[in-house]
């Protein structure tokens, strides 16, 4: 006659308490420090940056360089991301560090274009306006710079007043050579206001002049006009009006006033360079 089947007898008490603390003391080597490890708020957590971050880092960077150059013949655009880092810190917001490399606005045939830059760029949480120190290299020589400049104070004196613009670029995306001037310098005053207006998730383009007055002055450029900022993300279209006073060699000086299409809100600033 065969055995009965009977279940294995429980475990007494002590065992199971035995058990549960050796699981416990398990987990905890597992687990990170208290302090300092990736779960503590406290500290800033490092983080694979998305390619749209680093793009707009590094273009929040440029229109941050463009500006302070003051200068419509050193103007650089992003060619390409090298590498990048962030930082965030949930209190304060996003520090991403980049390597990125640019090319003249206005390139001639043959010339040099590529020049490299590194960035390191803090987004303020939910701010616009990021804290930027930018370095590059290859910049154009200052007497050559200064030389282009004078050339084009010299096509802007000259130019008929009042202007009689409608857009740049046209329709076919076409920049007159004569009105080539006036578009490098919207371009230079606009980088201030899309620095300003950039944030973490958010970063701008020039896409159109549309409208230009000048004012007739004895020395300095000064001038309004209206542009259409185009919004990646959201793709909006941002117009503002823009009041530039450039010479060449001395600071830019803009103001600035955008109509917000999202929101009622506007937003408006004015910089010395």
């Amino acid at each position: 006659m065969q055995p009965h089947w009977q279940p294995p007898p429980a475990p007494q008490p002590g065992a199971r308490l035995l058990a549960l603390l050796l699981l416990l003391v398990l987990q905890a080597a597992a687990a990170p420090a208290a302090s300092g490890g990736p779960e503590d708020p406290r500290q800033p957590l490092d983080a694979g940056p998305s390619r749209g971050l680093l793009q707009r880092a590094a273009r929040a960077a440029l229109h941050f360089l463009n500006f302070r150059s003051g200068s419509p013949s050193a103007l650089r655009v992003l060619a390409a991301v090298q590498e990048g880092r962030a930082r965030i810190n949930p209190k304060e917001g996003c520090k991403v560090d980049l390597v990125f490399s640019t090319e003249r606005y206005n390139s001639e045939e043959g010339e040099e274009r590529l020049g490299k830059c590194s960035a390191r760029v803090f987004f303020k949480n939910q701010k616009p306006r990021p804290a930027i120190n930018v370095t590059c290299t290859r910049l154009l020589e200052k007497q050559k710079r200064q030389q282009e400049d004078y050339l084009l104070y010299k096509q802007m004196k000259q130019l008929k007043t009042p202007l009689d613009v409608v857009s740049i670029p046209d329709s076919h995306g076409h920049i007159d050579p004569s009105l080539r001037p006036i578009w490098d310098l919207a371009f230079l005053g606009s980088s201030y206001v899309m620095w300003e207006k950039t944030t973490q998730f958010l970063h701008y383009y020039l896409a159109q002049l549309t409208s230009v007055k000048q004012w007739k002055t004895d020395d300095e450029i000064d001038f309004d006009y209206t542009v259409l900022l185009h919004e990646f993300s959201t793709q909006e279209i941002i117009p503002c009006r823009i009041h530039l006073v450039w010479y060449p060699g001395k600071p830019l000086k803009v103001k600035y006033h955008c109509q917000e299409l999202q929101t009622p809100e506007e937003a408006s600033g004015t910089e010395a360079g």
